[in-house]
């Protein structure tokens, strides 16, 4: 077996440029990574939340596209370490547009294990989601239990984590997949519920149109959800396995939305939206992920309760430079 000990620490993030990948960039280099930082091209030459990031000596910014192979085989020369984040993420507009995330899922991350093979067996971290894991059968929901894909986007997230693992079968690249749930904060895109109704309440919106509020989740703050990757990169034990990055609990929908309410203070009330409801067979009732894996191998222990994560996301969306990013009065799938 290869000895896949990092020694160096010059790293790769594709999708850099969202959500999780900002935070992930900073933390990174706030540890004294180097990070190249793959921001996806747009003729803008527009780096979405890697422009908050200030100017650092560690950072490269780079643009492109991961469905092109070759672009990928050239970005990933040079580097040690690479947390491959970029892919659609949006359920509802996976309904609409399934082609686009098997070309950006599933072939986007055989490009990257091609191109970390090609380029000397670089470390991957693949990243999954736990909408692979369907409605759970049993909870907590551990890294055994059935993948379901109730979604074109949970098929295609399935069928790129078993990509990976391919290739650390059948070629011994060094590939982890970490499987964050529910990640909240800062950032986070309009699409996604926790946002939504911040922006909204803080937009002075009184009625606000929502989809079923009984399913559950397991909201992960997103500080803790990069700890979770950088804690799965920096240990070798975890090479090879699928790791959940988790909280062990849940909250169901309703009542995070009624904590939100109460943390800002508002009377906003929430009214049922037939539009917003996912198709008969294809909601996810309930997510409660096992964190045992990743807490016996790495360590890792979950640092913000839900309430605490949520008062800070408050508070960054409250700000009126941060929140007219958003545009709260349009449902975005």
């Amino acid at each position: 077996m290869i000895n896949y000990k990092t020694t160096s620490k010059r790293v790769l993030v594709t999708g850099a440029d969202g959500f999780i990948g900002s935070h992930l960039t900073e933390a990174l280099l706030a540890k004294g990574y180097c990070v190249k930082a793959l921001s996806q091209y747009n003729s803008f030459n527009y780096w979405g939340w890697l422009e908050e990031i200030p100017a650092n000596k560690n950072l490269q910014v780079v643009s492109g596209d991961i469905r092109d192979p070759h672009f990928c085989k050239e970005i990933t020369k040079g580097v040690d370490l690479i947390f491959h984040l970029a892919a659609l993420i949006a359920i509802p507009y996976s309904y609409v547009a399934p082609d686009a995330y098997v070309e950006t899922n599933v072939k986007g991350t055989l490009n990257i294990c091609q191109a970390a093979k090609e380029n000397g067996n670089i470390r991957v971290i693949h990243t999954s989601t736990s909408e692979v894991y369907g409605t759970a059968q049993y909870v907590p929901i551990d890294e055994k239990h059935p993948k379901q894909p109730q979604s074109p986007y949970s098929a295609s997230k399935i069928g790129a984590d078993a990509m990976a693992l391919s290739f650390f079968k059948a070629f011994e690249l060094p590939v982890s997949i970490a499987r964050p749930f529910n990640t909240y904060g800062p950032r986070q895109s309009a699409r996604a519920i926790i946002p939504t109704i911040i922006s909204q309440i803080a937009n002075g919106i009184k009625e606000i149109k929502m989809g079923d509020l009984t399913p559950t989740r397991d909201f992960n703050y997103v500080e803790d959800t990069c700890n979770g990757f950088i804690a799965i990169a920096e240990n070798d034990s975890t090479i090879g396995k699928e790791i959940n990055i988790a909280s062990n609990s849940e909250i169901s929908m309703g009542d995070t939305l009624n904590m939100i309410k109460e943390i800002m203070q508002s009377d906003v009330k929430f009214i049922l939206d037939e539009q917003r409801i996912r198709p008969a067979g294809s909601e996810v009732f309930r997510l409660w992920g096992d964190n045992t894996l990743i807490r016996k191998l790495t360590g890792f222990e979950p640092q913000f309760g839900i309430r605490k994560g949520l008062e800070i996301t408050c508070d960054w969306f409250t700000k009126s430079g941060n929140l007219s990013k958003y545009k709260a009065n349009i449902y975005n799938v």
